[in-house]
C-alpha cells in the first residue's frame, strides 16, 4: 500500500538550527531511490548534499530554492510503496483522485468528500486542453459550481465527479455541495487598469499577498520578477520593494548560472541589497564574536624567504611530489606545526565556562579560504603527524574543495590554529581576526623582490611579511614573539625545519 512520507530537514552540523535550499535535483513525479541525492542545502558552515531516505516517487517539494528552512521542518513529500506514482503538476501539487462514491451517493451528495492537500497559493495547473467553465447568470447553481471550479483551476471538487456537477447545475434539490474542507484557493487574477493591456499574473502565496497588502506593495508591478520558482514573489521580495521602493529583477551570474535577486536602482548610484545567509551569515557572527570576546594582539615580522622559494622549486622536481601543487604555503604550514610543537600554548583554547586553558597536543591546521559563499576555514586533521608529501596533498585537496563550495561540516569543525594566505591577493600584511575557539592565526603576505642586506652587502632578495594575531588572555608578548620568530627563522633557512622537528 502506498504511503506519503515527509522528509524533514536534518541537523547536518553541530547544533545548526536552519539551512537554505540551494538547488533541487528532483522534480515532482520523478522516481527516487534510497541514497539518491535530491537536494543541496547551505548551512552556516558549508553546502551539503542530502540523499533520499526512501525509494518512491516525489509527490511535492515543500520548500523553494533560496528559502531558509528550520531544522525539523518537512522539505519534500515522497510517495513510498507499491503503485506510488501520483499525477503531478509542475509546481508539485497532487490533484485529488476521482471519487469512489456510488452513483446514488453522487446524486444525493451523501458521500463524505475526501480532502487532498494542494500547495498553498498555487492551486493545480490547468491542462492545456481544459476549457473554462462558461459564465452563468448570477445566483444560479451553475454559477456557484463555476466559482468552485475557478477557486482551484483544474482540481476536482472533493467527492464530486463531472456527472454530479452537471446534475447540481440543473436540479435545485442537489445544487448545494456538502460543506467540507477544501484546498486554499488561489487569488483571482489581477485586472489591468487598461483593458488593452494583457493580465500579468503575480505568483505569490497568501501570506506573501497579505504582507504586500499590509505594506502597500502592488504585486502586479513585481510579476515575473520574484526570486522564487517561476518568478514567484517571496517575502524577501516584498520587504525589499517596501524598503527601497524598487522592484526585484532576476540577475544571472556566470559562476553557476544561478539566479539571484537584486534591486533595480531607480537611478545611477542607487542601492543593492544582498541577503545575509548561510556561510556569510555564520562568518559575520563568528568574526564579531571573536573580535569582541578575545583580546587580540598582532605582531609583524619581515623575513627573507629566498631559500624557501628555492626549496619549493626543488621539491616540485622530486617524484614524491609528482602531481602535487607545491607552494611556499606548504613550508609556512610545516614551520607553524613545528613552532606549535615547540610552544604548545599557542595551540590552545580558552574555556570560559570551566575557567581553564585547554592545551591541545595535536594540531588540526586550518587554512582560510575565500569562496563564493564567504570565508570558510577547513582544517587538516592531525596535520603534525603527516609526512610532507601527504600534507601537501591534503592542503591542495582541502582548498580546492572549499573553493568549490563542497567542504563538509567535518572539514570545518575542530580546528586548533589557522593560516591565512593574504599574499595571493597582493597584500603584504594584515591583522587577522582569530577563528573562534582558537588562540592564534598566522597571516602570510605576498613574496616580492626587495633590497636586503646579506653579509654586509646590499642584495635583491625575495621578501615577505608574517603577521601573527593571538589571544592575549593565553599568549603574552614573549610567547607570541617566540612563535613568530621561530616561524620566520625556519622560512629564512628551511633546514631548521628538519633540525627542530
Amino acid at each position: 500500500m502506498a504511503e506519503l512520507k515527509e522528509f524533514k530537514l536534518p541537523d547536518v552540523g553541530e547544533g545548526l538550527t536552519e539551512a537554505d535550499i540551494v538547488a533541487w535535483h528532483v522534480k515532482p513525479g520523478e522516481t527516487v531511490e534510497d541514497g539518491q541525492i535530491i537536494v543541496e542545502i547551505e548551512t552556516a558552515k558549508a553546502v551539503v548534499e542530502l540523499p533520499s531516505p526512501w525509494d518512491g516517487t516525489v509527490a511535492r517539494l515543500l520548500a523553494e530554492e533560496g528559502q531558509t528552512v528550520e531544522v525539523g521542518v518537512p522539505i519534500i513529500a515522497i510517495q513510498v510503496g507499491a503503485g506510488s506514482v501520483p499525477d503531478h503538476d509542475e509546481r508539485g501539487a497532487v490533484p485529488a483522485p476521482a471519487s469512489t462514491a456510488s452513483p446514488a451517493d453522487e446524486e444525493t451528495g451523501s458521500a463524505e468528500p475526501e480532502r487532498h492537500a494542494v500547495l498553498v497559493g498555487y492551486g493545480v495547473k490547468t491542462a492545456a486542453t481544459t476549457r473554462r467553465v462558461r459564465k452563468a447568470p448570477a445566483g444560479t447553481a451553475a454559477s456557484s459550481v463555476a466559482a468552485a471550479g475557478a477557486a482551484a483551476p483544474g482540481a476536482a471538487v472533493p467527492g464530486v465527479e463531472a456527472a454530479r456537477v452537471e446534475a447540481a447545475a440543473t436540479r435545485p434539490e442537489t445544487a448545494e455541495l456538502p460543506a467540507a474542507p477544501v484546498a486554499v484557493p488561489a487569488e483571482p487574477p489581477e485586472v489591468p487598469a487598461d483593458p488593452g493591456v494583457p493580465v500579468v499574473r503575480a505568483l505569490a502565496k497568501p501570506p506573501v499577498r497579505k504582507l504586500a497588502k499590509d505594506l502597500g506593495i502592488d504585486l502586479a508591478a513585481l510579476a515575473g520578477g520574484g526570486s522564487g520558482p517561476d518568478g514567484s514573489i517571496t517575502r524577501d521580495d516584498v520587504q525589499r520593494a517596501a524598503t527601497t521602493g524598487t522592484q526585484p529583477r532576476s540577475v544571472h551570474y556566470e559562476n553557476g548560472g544561478r539566479t539571484a535577486t537584486s534591486a533595480t536602482a531607480p537611478s545611477p548610484g542607487g542601492e543593492e541589497r544582498i541577503p545575509v545567509r548561510g556561510v556569510r551569515k555564520h562568518m559575520a557572527a563568528a568574526m564579531v564574536s571573536s573580535a569582541f570576546s578575545a583580546p587580540h594582539v598582532t605582531e609583524f615580522l619581515q623575513i627573507d624567504v629566498t631559500e624557501t622559494m628555492t626549496a619549493a622549486r626543488r621539491l616540485r622536481e622530486l617524484p614524491e611530489f609528482a602531481g602535487v601543487k607545491v607552494s611556499p604555503l606548504l613550508f609556512v604550514a610545516r614551520a607553524l606545526l613545528v613552532a606549535a610543537a615547540r610552544h604548545p600554548m599557542i595551540n590552545s583554547s580558552w574555556d570560559e565556562a570551566a575557567g581553564e586553558i585547554v592545551v591541545k597536543h595535536y594540531v588540526n591546521l586550518g587554512i582560510a579560504v575565500a569562496s563564493e559563499r564567504g570565508l570558510i576555514v577547513p582544517n587538516v586533521k592531525d596535520a603534525g603527524a603527516l609526512p610532507l608529501p601527504d600534507l601537501a596533498r591534503r592542503l591542495a585537496e582541502l582548498t580546492e574543495t572549499a573553493r568549490a563550495g563542497k567542504a563538509t561540516p567535518a572539514d570545518l569543525a575542530g580546528g586548533t590554529i589557522t593560516i591565512t594566505n593574504v599574499g595571493v591577493f597582493g597584500v603584504d600584511a594584515g591583522t587577522p581576526i582569530l577563528t573562534p575557539g582558537e588562540t592564534a592565526i598566522l597571516a602570510f603576505g605576498q613574496v616580492k623582490e626587495a633590497p636586503w642586506v646579506v653579509g654586509g652587502q646590499l642584495a635583491v632578495r625575495q621578501v615577505c611579511t608574517l603577521s601573527l594575531s593571538f589571544d592575549h588572555r593565553i599568549v603574552d608578548g614573549e610567547l607570541g614573539s617566540a612563535v613568530l620568530r621561530d616561524v620566520g627563522a625556519m622560512l629564512t633557512e628551511p633546514l631548521r625545519i628538519l633540525a627542530w622537528s
